[in-house]
């Protein structure tokens, strides 16, 4: 062993043992360790950055973008308002979700497609009148399952399909995940639905149920009905359903500045109506989106369209020194002076009778504003008012659901087909996304995951120095020796095994940049193709169901679903069992060695 190779294995094992010991973030340790590196001299100094210019780097941080817009949107909420529902039975809501996480996750980051779904399980979990704890984790696993069929789907395939381009002169394409990981996530999500979530601790299901969108507050609000709307014709009563299935509540109709009660729900809707409503602010944008309603009148929604920087729902308190206290939005010109609208007040349970805009404000009143991000802080401080925690509060843009669809459909088709390389087509996707405020530019950077690119860029340059050591032939050679005399497919479950039980401790994509030169240093030393040793690695890297902390969407179901750091191997430990019996046959028909 050369004094490169000792000093490089030494730092990717005091890598390996901050990210276990997990007391300092983990960009901060991968970026420290490549400055040693540097310092010692195995990284040339020419390559110390090189990573954060590498396709994977960029690819990873696009696709987040992307994700957001399609979220935004609405492209991934029309698709859960047609397919989720509170009635089902247990086993067909886990299919069903699983299902819907798991084609969302192969086209969007799978950890967007779970925040997206969390929130919607959570609430129908609710409404069915059981513990969140009972499907969030299959709910985890199925998303975990998903990224696995396309190249976009999760960090670990984008890294693999890099480092065989750089090694192997060519790179995977969007779709040459899909045989093996359609026909893995298939199983995986056959057993969860079916058995899977029958292994979850019993007494731990209850656990923190009470977590979720019922704990918002619930504001009083006014949507109104569009010229044009497909509401026009039918009853407020019609609207029920949809209103139940959101989590909001109908009270009322206002027509001609009239406000009807109880009798508006067999008035036939007219374009300019105000619905009348409470929900908290998740269900009032779901509601509002599901149904193509407004905001607000058409001379304010005319004033909101104006906005270049996108709109941002923000939650106030209104204290005694308040401009507004005492007086309506109307009075002080909140829509014609700031551009703002008032879409709803939360009053603790006290009746508010008059419409909103007129409605006079009093202390201790909680608004939720509709304002152009870039007026909101000018906003805050002309009213005097005090903004509560942001809880991430978004507007779906419903009005641009095709728009994002066809032009993310494009980009996909562009890059499958190889008009285009991939990084491009992404890059394509995220500028016309700002050009034509799908995400609004000032919000463009804001939901690119910084640390995972800082981990990134810093272990790629650690990666190329342990390949070009010899390093990654060295470990090869152990895997090798250890199943030597034994055929092929052999060496290809031990590789899988190894990396498996990596992930389910370390980063996956820390392990996907360790484990792929591995991969393809056995198959070399074997004589046979590398392309099965590395997606033998993408499935492995990728499934990392024994823990919390070896994937971040187990780590975003810990405490809503009320799980403990051991309860995760009773569902995830025959998983990986099934996912290394079904895939590794299906490597081997597909990738033939």
């Amino acid at each position: 062993m050369t004094t490169d190779q000792m000093i490089l294995f030494a730092l990717f094992g005091a890598v390996f043992a901050m990210l276990l010991w997990g007391r300092f973030r983990y960009d901060l340790v991968a970026f420290t360790a490549l400055l040693l590196g540097v310092m010692l001299g195995v990284v040339p100094k020419a390559d110390a950055f090189s990573g954060f210019g590498h396709p994977a780097t960029i690819i990873v941080a696009l696709v987040l973008i992307v994700s957001a817009g399609l979220v935004r949107s609405g492209a991934v909420l029309l698709i859960t308002r047609h397919l989720v529902d509170s009635s089902r039975g247990l086993l067909a809501h886990i299919a069903v979700m699983g299902g819907i996480g798991a084609v969302l996750s192969a086209f969007m980051n799978n950890v967007a497609a779970l925040a997206l779904l969390m929130p919607v399980d959570m609430a129908t979990a609710r409404k069915a009148g059981r513990a969140p704890g009972i499907t969030l984790m299959p709910l985890s696993f199925a998303t975990i399952l998903g990224g696995m069929i396309t190249l976009i789907g999760t960090p670990p395939n984008i890294i693999i399909a890099g480092i065989r381009r750089d090694q192997l002169g060519e790179s995977f394409s969007m779709f040459d995940f899909a045989p093996v990981g359609a026909v893995t996530a298939a199983a995986g999500l056959v057993f969860v639905a079916a058995i899977g979530w029958r292994l979850i601790p019993a007494p731990e299901r209850g656990a923190q149920a009470g977590i979720g969108p019922e704990d918002m507050a619930d504001y009083v609000a006014e949507l109104t009905v569009p010229e044009g709307s497909k509401l026009v014709g039918t009853t407020l009563g019609d609207l029920q359903p949809a209103a139940d299935e959101a989590g909001a509540h109908l009270m009322g109709l206002i027509r001609g500045g009239r406000r009807l009660y109880g009798s508006a729900r067999s008035v036939v809707l007219e374009p300019g109506d105000a619905i009348v409503l409470e929900a908290a602010p998740d269900a009032l944008d779901e509601f509002r989106a599901g149904e193509g309603l407004d905001f607000s009148d058409e001379r304010r929604m005319t004033l909101l369209d104006a906005a270049e920087h996108g709109l941002s729902l923000i939650e106030v308190v209104v204290p005694e020194t308040s401009r507004i206290r005492g007086r309506t939005s109307e009075a002080i010109g909140l829509a014609s002076r700031h551009r703002s609208v008032l879409l709803g007040i939360s009053r603790r349970g006290r009746r508010i009778t008059d419409r909103l805009r007129r409605t006079e404000v009093e202390a201790g009143d909680i608004l939720l504003l509709l304002m152009p991000s870039d007026m909101a802080d000018d906003v805050i401080s002309w009213l005097g008012v005090l903004p509560l925690a942001d809880r991430g509060l978004a507007v779906t843009e419903n009005r641009k659901i095709w728009p994002a669809v066809g032009i993310f459909a494009a980009a996909v088709a562009a890059a499958s087909f190889g008009l285009v390389d991939l990084t491009v087509a992404l890059g394509g996707v995220v500028a016309l996304y700002a050009v034509s405020r799908i995400v609004p530019l000032a919000e463009l950077y804001d939901h690119v995951e910084w640390p995972v690119v800082v981990l990134l860029g810093s272990m790629i340059p650690l990666g190329a120095a342990l390949q070009t050591s010899g390093g990654t032939e060295l470990i090869a050679g152990w895997l090798t020796a250890l199943t030597e005399g034994r055929p092929a497919w052999v060496a290809l479950l031990v590789l899988m095994v190894v990396t498996m039980t990596l992930s389910d401790v370390l980063n996956n994509t820390a392990t996907a940049i360790v484990a792929a030169p591995v991969g393809i240093a056995m198959a070399a030393d074997l004589g046979v193709s590398p392309d099965p040793f590395l997606m033998a690695v993408a499935v492995a890297a990728s499934c990392a169901f024994l823990t919390p902390i070896g994937h971040k969407n187990n780590t975003l179901v810990l405490g809503p679903g009320g799980y403990r750091f051991g309860d995760y191997w009773r569902m995830g430990l025959p998983l990986e069992a099934l996912v290394i019996a079904v895939s590794v046959p299906t490597i081997l028909v597909v990738w033939p060695l």
